[in-house]
């Protein structure tokens, strides 16, 4: 693992102090909702300082792939792109080039919202997800084989920002993933782990040979796993771009494995996949206190959805609710809780593409009114709401249904800032664990239509998140990106995975750095806790009696589970007067921070 920069020798003591770790990895005590990717081990991490550039990724060989991009001078999307190139082989359970992303990028003067989100099928009905007879289908058959695979985005969104923000040729970006593919890089010990939960990978009799032994048992920790079919299909795109994947013979193996899947065969075909492309878009920008906070717009929930979380915390003094022990208190779970609540009842109403379904009036600026938050803040009392309803922002003028997409929590993110002041936060993913389980030219296929909801209408209306061809399924992806208002300086880059909970982590974060002055690493370790506007979710180990039998004399009814975050952060500061930056990565995955 890289070492922590000498500065921080004292910092990082502090910084282990304070988040309270617990060594032993806590298990979910509900198991039919446990996160696909759950805790395997927990490490302690210091966080990572440099002076001039960074990256802080889910994985030591992604980072060193971004890293070796910033040392020969590249830019922020380059360290990205090589960095998603590694992650695609080491990290095959959470993203890669058969899946889709989200990218918030800063150049220096503007911020840009990259939509890499894979695209419904165009012969998609709102019936995708339906039996014959009527009713949703079960959750394996949503997720598993070809049904649930969408147009993957990735490739053409990170081509389509290099070629705005690239320095090093796009060749280039591919060579650490090229020769890790043909090397081989050792199973770890999360991979092992994740080969070993998996029910249906090893059904795909490509993935069977790849991952699994004769006796299809996971190929042991430490195992050198070589992917020459992957590093041929690299080649293939280093030389030729995007397109390289996206036209000829690997978007028709593609559209064949979809079509060609034994027992639950799916829409994709080569023209739909040739015909992606990503989109650039407005970001979500909000004011919290002396801070600029930017995120990701539909189709993501995400940026309206942290943005109205603070906005609602804004009223109050979260300054005076800092952790005690590394442990939020009773009275910080429960106003968080609340907020998210709150925001969580409007994400699940009206968040959804916004190229088919429209917001509410004035659309992300109703939703991120200050006026219209204050309100939605005046609902939080002394006993928890339990289930929140949905609000009506100014100029509301649709009513839509309830959604039932099955939101998993498969994903990866990365942060980066580079020599020239660019920085970036991108969570990318493929959905479910695996994806839907499909192998094609050394990678895997998404499940990503799964985040639709199955159903497409209900009493209340149609379902703004419903199927629709060529739509971009909702998602709770929050990559985001904090700007100092008097300077107008960068001071934070932070995303992470978790499925719908993402938005939960990422703004527990933001909480721990602005409002309670903890630095990035500290605020990533602290234990995760939040509310998807049901239940008051606690990580699993991490909350004493006394935080619990407080809220539940507030009424809150609570869910204890692995709460696997995996956010990566970089964060601009100071060690003895020297700036810096620094990197911070979760102690519940493997990944780890790098620069100079």
């Amino acid at each position: 693992m890289t070492k922590p920069h000498p500065l921080l020798s004292l910092l990082a003591c502090a910084a282990l102090s304070a988040a309270g770790l617990n060594p032993v990895p806590a298990r979910a005590q509900d198991a039919a909702q446990e996160a696909p990717e759950s805790t395997v081990a927990v490490h302690s991490k210091p966080g990572w300082a440099a002076k001039n550039y960074m990256i802080a990724a889910a994985n030591p060989h992604a980072v060193e792939a971004g890293y070796e991009m910033l040392r020969q001078g590249g830019s922020a999307i380059d360290a990205a792109v090589a960095a998603q190139m590694v992650l695609t082989l080491v990290e095959p359970q959470s993203s890669g080039i058969g899946g889709g992303a989200f990218l918030m990028h800063y150049d220096g003067k503007r911020v840009q919202a990259f939509d890499g989100r894979e695209t419904a099928p165009s012969a998609a009905t709102e019936r995708l997800f339906q039996k014959p007879e009527g009713g949703p289908v079960p959750r394996a058959l949503g997720v598993v084989g070809g049904r649930s695979v969408g147009a993957p985005g990735v490739l053409r969104m990170l081509e389509l920002a290099h070629k705005q923000h690239g320095k090093l040729p796009w060749k280039t970006l591919f060579g650490p993933a090229i020769a890790l593919s043909d090397k081989g890089f050792a199973v770890s010990e999360r991979l092992h782990g994740m080969l070993g939960r998996d029910a249906h990978l090893k059904k795909d009799p490509v993935a069977a040979r790849y991952f699994y032994d004769q006796n299809l048992q996971p190929l042991p920790v430490g195992t050198l796993l070589r992917n020459p079919e992957l590093g041929r299909t690299m080649r293939a795109i280093a030389a030729g771009g995007a397109d390289a994947l996206h036209l000829g013979p690997i978007a028709q193996a593609i559209a064949d494995k979809v079509a060609g899947h034994p027992t639950n065969p799916g829409l994709l075909t080569a023209a739909d996949i040739a015909g992606y492309r990503p989109k650039l878009r407005p970001p979500v920008c909000s004011d919290y206190r002396r801070w600029t906070v930017c995120g990701m717009p539909p189709p993501s929930s995400g940026g309206i959805a942290v943005a109205q979380m603070l906005g609602i915390l804004e009223t109050r003094d979260m300054a005076k609710l800092a952790p005690v022990d590394g442990v939020p208190t009773a009275e910080a779970v429960h106003l968080f809780s609340e907020a998210a609540r709150l925001a969580y009842a409007d994400r699940n109403r009206y968040a959804a593409d916004t190229d088919f379904v429209p917001l509410p009036g004035r659309g992300v600026p109703a939703l991120i009114d200050k006026i219209y938050l204050r309100a939605r803040a005046a609902l939080i009392g002394e006993r928890s709401m339990d289930v929140a309803p949905p609000g009506k922002p100014p100029g509301f003028d649709v009513a839509w249904g309830r959604d039932n997409a099955i939101e998993t929590a498969s994903t990866s993110h990365l942060v980066v800032v580079d020599a020239n002041g660019a920085g970036l936060s991108m969570t990318t993913t493929i959905e479910d664990a695996f994806g839907a389980r499909q192998m094609v030219r050394g990678f895997m296929l998404n499940n990503q239509l799964t985040d639709f909801s199955f159903d497409a209408l209900d009493a209340e209306g149609p379902i703004a998140n419903r199927v629709q061809p060529g739509k971009r399924p909702r998602s709770a992806m929050s990559p985001t990106i904090v700007f100092e208002r008097a300077s107008g300086k960068l001071v934070l880059a932070v995303g992470s995975p978790g499925g719908p909970a993402i938005i939960n982590y990422v703004a527990k974060v933001l909480v721990g750095t602005m409002d309670w002055g903890m630095n990035v690493q500290q605020a990533i370790a602290l234990p995760n806790f939040g509310s998807r506007n049901g239940p008051t979710e606690l990580e699993a180990g991490r909350f004493g009696p006394a935080v619990t039998e407080a809220l539940r004399a507030r009424g809150h009814t609570l869910r204890f589970w692995d709460m696997n975050s995996g956010l990566h952060g970089i964060q601009r500061g100071q060690v003895h007067g020297i700036p810096i930056w620094f990197g911070g990565a979760d102690p519940r995955r493997e990944g780890e921070a790098k620069g100079d």
